[in-house]
């Protein structure tokens, strides 16, 4: 039977049909997009021949040139060796910087800046979401969302946290080794701040805890469940949950039970002075004000 009388015996009009017919398909690719997600991250590294297997034992009818296709607009492709230089998300040749993060001792907010990116599965979509983090108080900076994966995703988190603090040269800025990250526009950023980059080893995620703790926590408290329509509805959402919910209710055990902006506003302010003085002069400073007739020959 023809679509014209099928439409005419439905009462349908042809244009509601074919509409119809794209949306189910929006939503099958969907699907497909996350499937291919899961197993990616289930068996990362892995090209597109091992996970269109994968999928096919799932019962998914899919062929390897589609899965490539969806796997190379996603940034999940599978990356070839090249010496001194390891990738994660993108194949590049920018610099590697080392893990300076490991050795760091935190005191005081401004000191260890983390960042990371992850996707959110929307109704008919996938996005995004790139966020900056103080590492010594948990709190979101800056974050972005967006339909691509571009290094300006990256920046605009970037910016808006370098709006927020205004850090002063010597901020430690940690990372994975995307592209994202890597990229000139990004490292230039930064080295206008004095900052110092950053990078997790390839494959030890957990060089990157903090920020991958938070992004766990937002895909189960705010993200997984809820049935967002498109990309302007989660930005909205989340403009409230990451600024009200996360930053300011929100209690952490590392932090002894207190919210992000707490833990911040009760920090010791000696934290500041020894910005300022060497440990000498600081200790100096606090004998004589523990005993102030005391000479300080």
């Amino acid at each position: 039977m023809s679509v014209v009388r099928m439409c005419r015996l439905a009462q349908l009009s042809r244009a509601s049909f074919y509409r119809h017919g794209e949306v189910a398909t929006d939503q099958e690719e969907t699907e497909l997009r996350d499937a291919i997600q899961r197993e990616y991250v289930a068996r990362r590294p892995n090209g597109y021949r091992p996970i269109t297997r994968a999928l096919k034992r799932e019962g998914w009818i899919v062929n390897g040139k589609r899965v490539r296709r969806l796997m190379r607009e996603d940034n999940l492709l599978g990356l070839g060796k090249r010496k001194f230089v390891v990738t994660t998300d993108s194949d590049h040749d920018f610099l590697i910087y080392p893990n300076l993060a490991q050795n760091l001792v935190l005191s005081d907010i401004n000191q260890l800046w983390v960042a990371d990116l992850t996707y959110v599965r929307l109704l008919g979509e996938f996005v995004y979401l790139a966020v900056v983090l103080d590492a010594w108080s948990r709190r979101v900076l800056g974050w972005s969302v967006e339909r691509h994966m571009r290094t300006s995703l990256a920046v605009a988190a970037l910016e808006q946290a370098i709006a927020l603090r205004q850090p002063q040269p010597g901020l430690v800025h940690h990372s994975d080794r995307g592209s994202q990250y890597a990229s000139n526009e990004y490292v230039a950023r930064l080295e206008q701040l004095g900052a110092r980059m950053s990078m997790s080893r390839a494959g030890s995620p957990w060089e990157n805890g903090k920020c991958e703790r938070f992004m766990r926590t937002l895909k189960q408290e705010q993200l997984d469940g809820r049935p967002y329509r498109n990309l302007e509805e989660l930005r909205l959402n989340l403009a409230g949950f990451l600024e009200t919910v996360y930053n300011r209710q929100r209690l952490h055990s590392a932090l002894g039970y207190r919210s992000p902006e707490e833990y911040e506003l009760n920090r010791p302010a000696v934290v500041e002075t020894s910005r300022e003085w060497s440990p000498a002069v600081v200790s100096f400073r606090r004998h004589r004000e523990i005993y102030p007739d005391v000479s300080g020959d």
